[in-house]
């Protein structure tokens, strides 16, 4: 007793017992055969209803009686994976060609579920017919069933490419496969050719078979995808729905959905699509309905007046199953292993098949038609010596004497001596003497054919071919899906995404940021949320398709489309970008604001920073591909306490003006200053002395233009830019006030005025700012020093000075 006991490990034990378990999950369950692309309970159910007489020229029968049938003799599983299995096989949107035909409610494309199998009836469909026809002819291996009981199949000696035409899914123990379904006239047509051609390449296989074709049909897109997977076995590609823009009254258009992608549930994409209308996702939707019907499917999606049904189309296909992608896993059982089979290799491996099948039915059909040769001799022999024959069997004792009596008396063999014996009188005449010659002569012609399958190349394949051919000729239909070369790059155009609308938009120095509709800005009169120290750097009315840039201090800036920012109340204070933005820092406010219709838009910006540096970037390159968690870097700053000073919009500008806290002025030349990208620091905008800073950088245009400046002690004055010669970047610049020894003039804030302006506007550290009338100033030279008109005790250091236009209300 002791020596039957073995020490295992837990690990060999588990790993053997898995590794069989895997075996048995990978060949008899999850995995089709090659042969005749079938799992075993598929195969199952064909064979089993074939055996009942269940097939395409009787009536319908009861569905649970066949799975009774399947699950009583050959697979011993729950009732209803053999019905699901059944049922997926007879829906006409999931196998190209079914090969169960159900009458009742089988499903839907929905994704309802089949009727209980006591209300449906079904059998076999008469394609199934051509996968079983050779059984009984010894054509394939018969194993005995899970209790002795009965002999099944290992195989189907199907005449039609199963795997490829219908294709498969499932997975196993670390497999999974995933073949299309394709057109059964393309695939015969490939075999043919390759039975003709073996050393066929794939290309000119691929001319037969241009790729999948689902029972969905649909559009495919990616002829590289079809091509990678049919070399290997694994490709990807893109299938889409067809779909079709038309005209409706009113100046309206509608989408009508006609073919949707393969294994899509339906109700999911209408309710997916009705979803994005009712979270208003996409401008422009205004009604999805499923009108779908007994003669086909239509889903419509009806569009409001002036809506872009292409930008809403894109949009669909690229958030929703419009458009899905479909990846090539083609694993089947090919001699008893998984493998990964490509185009060819699979065809291949049918054509083989095929011809054992045909040679087994021919050696079968040959020994047959032999034995019936051999018989008919004999009785076309006993016919010439019938009286003796009588004779004969008269005087025996009984029928095993009478046939020994022959056998002996006239050399008949056994068959022929029974055949005789059991002979009907009626057959004693004349004329069944020229039956059996001619039988004879059928059945030798027979068997010379016979002979030829079995011994010349050339006649197994014409067998084969013309098998193919008929099959194609009964069941081929129409290509459902239509292919295109490439796989069209989906860019969603933002217009249609966001609705239309003028919004309030307020963008504050300290960081804080909303938009509220107009109706609330206007019943909130004055009340904006901001805190008293807190300056506004944009308050406008915008429309949601518009984009906002906003550049900070410390050379930041943060990209934000208006329809994203947060939709609130006017009176609320905001969302504040610290909440957004992981590198906001405590020192960091926004000093710039603008607004753009199109954020790839044409064209510059100009950037400086305090300690004299300067750049032109474009608009496109400042804008970050990811901004919603983190600002991007506008300006490289050289040191700790450098600041981004001025942002400007280079329009039809020429020249630059520089003007530093030391009251200096450089005039020069725009084209002076380089474009280079974001990240960068620019170059030398001016050449500062020791402890000078930059105050104002600005943009010069208009001819008439006068540059308005306010010293920190609170002198105030402008002058006409003419008096400022131009001169080169990085020189030092001409004074702008006349320093005094015992009062200095330095520049707090500068800024361009024209003729048309009539006032400007200071803004201190305290209290309310100041208005000044330019009437009340009259223009001065460059080395005036101007009027006082503050106290800068009272007023606090300067913080800006800007033009009080008309269109500044807005």
């Amino acid at each position: 007793m002791a020596n039957r006991i073995k020490e295992l490990s837990l690990e060999a034990v588990m790993g053997e017992r898995f590794g069989r378990y895997s075996k048995y999950i990978i060949q008899e369950r999850a995995l089709p055969d090659i042969r005749d692309g079938l799992k075993p309970v598929q195969r199952r159910i064909l064979f089993s209803m074939e055996e009942d007489g269940n097939t395409a020229d009787h009536p319908y029968r009861k569905s649970a009686k066949a799975v009774g049938n399947v699950m009583g003799n050959f697979h011993p599983h729950g009732d209803s994976s053999i019905y699901e299995a059944m049922v997926r096989l007879s829906q006409d949107w999931k196998v190209r060609e079914p090969l169960i035909d159900m009458s009742g409610n089988n499903g839907s494309i929905d994704n309802d579920p089949a009727a209980a199998m006591r209300y449906t009836e079904a059998r076999l469909s008469k394609i199934s017919g051509e996968m079983l026809r050779d059984l009984g002819q010894e054509t394939v291996d018969m194993v005995l069933n899970f209790d002795d009981s009965a002999y099944e199949p290992t195989v189907l000696p199907s005449r039609v490419m199963n795997l490829y035409i219908n294709g498969a899914t499932g997975i196993s123990a670390g497999y999974a496969t995933e073949i299309p379904p394709h057109n059964l006239k393309e695939i015969n047509s490939a075999l043919v050719y390759l039975l003709d051609h073996p050393d066929a390449s794939l290309a000119q296989l691929m001319r037969y078979v241009k790729g999948p074709d689902f029972p969905t049909g649909g559009i495919i897109q990616g002829l590289d995808g079809i091509k990678q997977a049919y070399e290997s076995g694994r490709g990807r590609i893109v299938v889409r729905a067809k779909t079709e823009v038309q005209p409706l009254k009113g100046g309206k258009q509608k989408i009508e959905i006609t073919e949707i992608p393969y294994d899509v549930v339906k109700s999911n994409l209408v309710a997916r699509i009705d979803a994005i209308r009712l979270n208003k996702e996409v401008a422009g939707i205004s009604e999805v309905r499923d009108e779908s019907d007994r003669n086909g499917l239509s889903i419509v999606i009806e569009l409001s007046r002036d809506a872009s049904a292409e930008g809403i189309l894109t949009y669909l296909f690229k958030k929703t199953d419009l458009q899905i992608s479909y990846n090539f896993n083609m694993i089947a059982i090919h001699d008893q292993r998984p493998v990964l089979v490509g185009l060819k290799r699979g065809l291949q491996a049918f054509l083989d098949f095929r011809k054992e099948v045909v040679l087994k039915r021919s050696a079968y059909e040959l020994h047959r038609a032999q034995a019936r040769q051999h018989i008919v001799e004999g009785l076309i022999r006993m016919l010439s010596i019938l009286d003796e024959v009588v004779a004969t069997i008269r005087a025996s004792k009984n029928r095993k004497d009478a046939m020994q009596n022959l056998m002996d008396k006239y050399q008949f063999t056994q068959p022929q001596a029974e055949a005789i014996v059991t002979l009907q009188l009626y057959r004693l005449t004349n004329t069944d003497v020229t039956q059996l010659e001619d039988e004879h002569a059928e059945l030798k012609a027979k068997i010379d054919r016979l002979n030829q399958i079995l011994n010349e190349q050339e006649a197994l394949h014409g067998v084969i071919r013309d098998e193919l051919k008929e099959i194609t000729k009964t069941y081929a239909s129409p290509r459902k899906s239509v292919i295109e070369d490439q796989i069209e790059n989906l860019v969603i155009d933002t217009a249609v995404t966001i609705p239309e609308e003028d919004v309030r938009v307020l963008i504050s120095q300290n960081g804080y940021y909303k938009r509220s509709s107009l109706r609330s800005f206007k019943a909130s009169s004055d009340e904006n949320g901001l805190a008293a120290n807190d300056a506004i750097v944009l308050e406008k009315t915008l429309n949601t398709t518009q984009h906002l840039l906003l550049f900070t201090n410390l050379g930041n800036v943060i990209y934000r489309p208006v329809h994203e920012l947060p939709d609130l109340r006017w009176k609320e204070t905001g969302s504040h970008f610290s909440q957004d933005l992981s590198n906001w820092s405590g020192d960091e406010y926004i000093i710039k604001a603008l607004v753009l219709d199109d954020p790839k838009q044409a064209g510059n910006l100009l950037l400086a920073s305090n300690d004299g540096f300067i750049k032109q970037s474009e608009i496109a390159d400042l804008v970050p591909k990811s901004y919603k968690k983190k600002s991007s870097v506008a300006m490289k700053l050289k040191t700790e306490d450098s600041r981004l000073l001025a942002v400007d919009v280079v329009a039809k500008q020429s020249e630059v003006l520089v003007v530093t806290h030391d009251a200096l002025a450089l005039r020069y030349n725009l084209d002076e200053v380089p474009t280079v990208g974001a990240r960068t620091a620019g170059v030398k905008a001016i050449k500062l002395g020791d402890g000078d800073a930059v105050k104002a950088v600005l943009l010069l245009g208009a001819q008439d233009q006068e540059l308005a400046l306010v010293a920190d002690n609170g002198a105030f004055k402008h002058f006409p830019l003419t008096e400022i010669t131009a001169s080169k970047r990085a020189n030092k610049g001409l004074q702008v006030f006349t320093q005094r020894k015992t009062v200095a003039y330095l520049v707090a804030a500068a800024c361009l005025l024209t003729a048309k302006d009539q006032a400007v506007q200071i803004q201190g550290e305290k209290g309310e700012p100041i208005e000044l009338q330019l009437s009340d100033y009259p223009s001065v030279n460059r080395i005036s020093n101007g009027q006082n008109v503050l106290d800068a005790k009272q007023f606090g250091s300067v913080k800006k000075m800007q033009v009080m236009r008309l269109q500044d209300a807005d």
